[in-house]
């Protein structure tokens, strides 16, 4: 077998590298896989092209996954095993556990070939470019260079940025930082992206999780204060909020003729309203009045678009 492969390896397959060596070794359960078990596994793999994995590459996989994902891959002495630690973490949600349900579906769908065509799945194209790029930066704590041309400006600005983190919403990427403020931009806006030599600090105090505690999607207006908003749906429609509550705020409070409240904590955003008017007659905003009067409005402008003069 040949036991050596170009060191250019694009960035773009670390990356799916990284996946399947945490979604292998997570597989594996507390048993673990030794080095040779893993190898063995590596070389089925199309990724592999039939080159062994080095071990000096193993232990560099193994230290970007700590570093990018928080993921410690960890060798029992006594079996010389390796096993992830902590799996409990990972089975809570959050960004470990979205990896490996995303990337590893996506690398077992390359390896079933005969499948492609009956497995589909959603596209995100925003993330195709500059995703692994903004990851590296974050990882090293370099700045970039970014030219970005927002929907709402006539003309492209190129800054530089300082990227604290990313998220995912409705088929988009988003990466949150810093240029003379903290902004959200969206990956398939940036027109042009390097990282360059120039460190900086995250700011202790800026915490991701917390960031959109409040919010629903990916709008963060300091101008819009969270409040509690209660919802009244019919109970086919409760079934899907349960399945899938809209922030982790939800709570169900009452029943009222077969409908059933749910009230949140939450800034009503325009993403929010957004959702809540893609669930059409099925919801009625309850509270607060304000809320329920921008949704009345937005109603009664589709109604006029419509031209449905019954209900006017």
């Amino acid at each position: 077998m040949k036991t050596s492969k170009s060191k250019h390896t694009k960035s773009s397959e670390l990356f799916n590298r990284y996946i399947w060596l945490v979604d292998t070794i997570y597989n594996s359960g507390e048993s673990g896989l030794t080095f040779e078990e893993i190898n063995n596994k590596w070389l089925r793999n199309s990724m592999s092209d039939n080159i062994d994995l080095p071990l000096k590459t193993f232990h560099n996989h193994k230290t970007a996954i700590q570093e990018m994902f928080d993921v410690n891959i960890i060798c029992n002495k006594s079996t010389y095993k390796y096993f992830i630690d902590n799996t409990e973490d990972m089975n809570r949600g959050g960004v470990r556990t979205w990896l490996l349900n995303t990337f590893a579906v996506n690398n077992l769908i390359n390896e079933s070939h005969k499948l492609k065509q009956r497995i589909l799945v959603e596209q995100i194209p925003s993330g195709q470019h500059y995703l692994t790029t903004i990851i590296e930066a974050m990882r090293d704590g370099l700045k970039m260079e970014m030219t970005y041309q927002s929907y709402s400006r006539n003309a492209s600005s190129t800054y530089t940025f300082e990227p604290y983190f990313v998220k995912v919403f409705k088929q988009r990427w988003y990466v949150i930082g810093k240029s003379d403020k903290v902004r959200i931009h969206a990956l398939d806006r940036i027109q042009y992206l390097v990282i360059i030599e120039e460190k900086y600090e995250m700011p202790v105090d800026l915490i991701p999780e917390e960031f959109f505690i409040h919010c629903f999607g990916i709008i963060h207006d300091e101008n819009i204060v969270a409040q509690t908003v209660q919802l009244k749906v019919n109970s086919w429609q409760a079934n899907y909020l349960r399945a899938l509550p809209l922030h982790h705020s939800q709570k169900e409070i009452g029943v009222v003729d077969d409908e059933i409240i749910f009230q949140y904590f939450i800034k009503p955003t325009f993403d929010f309203k957004q959702e809540l008017l893609s669930l059409g007659n099925d919801i009625e905003i309850l509270s607060p009045a304000s809320f329920r009067e921008e949704i009345a409005i937005v109603v009664r402008n589709m109604n006029k678009n419509y031209q449905i003069e019954s209900l006017l």
